[in-house]
């Protein structure tokens, strides 16, 4: 898998750029600044068919629309988090963004364990409450794009609105008990490997 990660948005959030097949991709989660992500595609050549999104909330999905509008880019998103989408109280945009509101006017929104499939990739929609209600992880190969729900050594919030910390629970233990390994690439800061974060990370080492 070819994949690049630009930081991207009011709190730099993780924008992974992969390439599905020669001269295109799909991108998961865009916090903002879609003029940077465009050069970057003009610039590598490649055509974006689909946007993931891994929840609803404004960090992950500031620039989608602009990007949406510019390329014909399908959206997807998990059918509890879609009223995020139109709604900058819902998606916490009315409270913590410093940039207007721009709802989403054109989306999929899936359900947990179904295939998203694009060039020679699938990716697998893993069901993962806890920070938001349709907080979803992707899995592609030996990949999971976590989202906010788990980073190296910690986890997301479960104190906002729609959030739960059971659900949370419940969702890092669904993750504890995945077959072998896997790279962790989070919604925020560095990656890791689920190996390393069943062994130290503390929300996860009782979980078994």
């Amino acid at each position: 898998m070819k994949l690049h990660v630009l930081n991207l948005g009011e709190l730099m959030v993780n924008c992974y750029v992969v390439e599905t097949a020669p001269g295109r991709c799909v991108i998961i989660d865009l916090g903002g600044n879609p003029d940077v992500l465009m050069r970057f595609l003009d610039a590598h050549k490649l055509r974006l068919r689909k946007i993931l999104l891994t929840h609803g909330h404004f960090d992950h999905i500031g620039g989608v629309e602009a990007v949406r509008k510019l390329t014909g880019a399908e959206v997807y998103i998990h059918e509890a988090d879609a009223k995020m989408l139109s709604s900058a109280e819902y998606s916490l945009a009315a409270g913590m963004s410093f940039h207007p509101f721009e709802a989403i006017t054109d989306f999929t929104a899936v359900t947990g364990d179904s295939w998203i499939n694009d060039g020679d990739l699938s990716f697998r929609v893993f069901h993962t409450p806890g920070h938001s209600e349709g907080s979803v992880c992707y899995i592609c190969d030996d990949v999971i794009f976590s989202g906010d729900t788990l980073f190296r050594d910690s986890i997301g919030r479960s104190d906002f609105p729609g959030s739960n910390s059971i659900d949370m629970n419940n969702s890092l233990h669904a993750l504890n008990l995945l077959q072998g390994d896997y790279k962790v690439l989070p919604g925020h800061g560095p990656s890791t490997a689920l190996s390393r974060e069943r062994r130290t990370n503390p929300f996860m080492i009782n979980l078994r």
